[in-house]
Parts: C-alpha cells; structure tokens; sequence
C-alpha cells in the first residue's frame, strides 16, 4: 500500500491553492500518493480517517484561518478530536507587513493539532508575501526538505 499525504488548502484568494498543486509532484515523486482537498465543508473525519496531512493555509483579516476554513477550524476546536494517530505539516502563508497577525493561519492550525494530540513533522514554513521569493517556490523547497524529514 502506498503512503498518502492529504494536503488540506485554506485560501482566500487561491495563493494556498497555488501552493499546494506545485507542492504535490514533489510528494509524488517521492512515492507518496496526493489528495487536494479544500477545508470548505470537511468534517473532523478527514484528520482521523488519515495517518499524514499537509496544512497549507494562508492568513486572513486579524489573523483568522481564511472563511473557507473557519468551520472546519471550529469543528476541529468545538468537538476536541484524539488525533493521536496523525502527523501532519504547516505551509503558512501571510506578510510580513501585517507584525502582529503575520502567519497566524497556519500557526493556530498548528497550535490546534498539537492540542488534539497530533504530531508535527519538520518545522512551520512561514512564507512572506513581502519578500521576493514566490510562495510556490518556497512551498517546494521546504516540501522537499520535509519528506526528507518523513522518511527518517
């Protein structure tokens, strides 16, 4: 049975979205099989019918998950899942020109697993829309390390 990686997108203007389909053929590549789902309308199901995800969220208004993934995150929150069994990774978009809310979306993901038991793989990437590197680039560079990190 192939591994599988579920990468969960939280996006208000596609960036995350974006992200996510360049990050997949590295995951792929690596022998993993890729599902996309986008957090509008996902149960706390999808976190505890899988072994692996892959948050990939921008950060929204004063430091909110994007709208499309406020109920899930709220689900998640309200209903305090075990999700003992997960491990899971944060592709954290946001900008830096915004100090005090800079990449909270992917930060309160990760604070929220971590919370319900889930482990966290490799480090928060923490992409800046201020700076001049494009967030897909970025998304792959730290994919690519971070498998190596699965693989150990």
């Amino acid at each position: 049975m192939a591994k599988a990686i579920t990468i969960l997108i939280g996006t208000i203007t596609g960036t995350a979205e974006l992200v996510a389909d360049d990050v997949k053929p590295v995951l792929v590549e690596a022998g993993y099989e890729v599902e996309i789902l986008d957090m509008d309308g996902l149960t706390q199901d999808v976190l505890l019918d899988n072994e692996l995800v892959l948050i990939c969220t921008s950060t929204y208004g004063q430091g909110d998950v994007p709208d499309n993934a406020m109920d899930f995150f709220e689900q998640l929150d309200v209903m305090q899942p075990d999700l003992s069994g997960l491990r899971y990774g944060v592709i954290g978009l946001g900008d830096s020109t915004y100090a005090d809310t800079y990449n909270q979306g992917g930060a309160r993901f990760d604070t929220l697993l971590r919370e319900l038991g889930a482990e966290r793989v490799g480090e928060v990437m923490a992409h800046n829309a201020s700076s001049d590197e494009l967030p897909e680039e970025a998304g792959v560079a730290w994919a690519r390390e971070w498998i190596k990190i699965l693989a150990k």
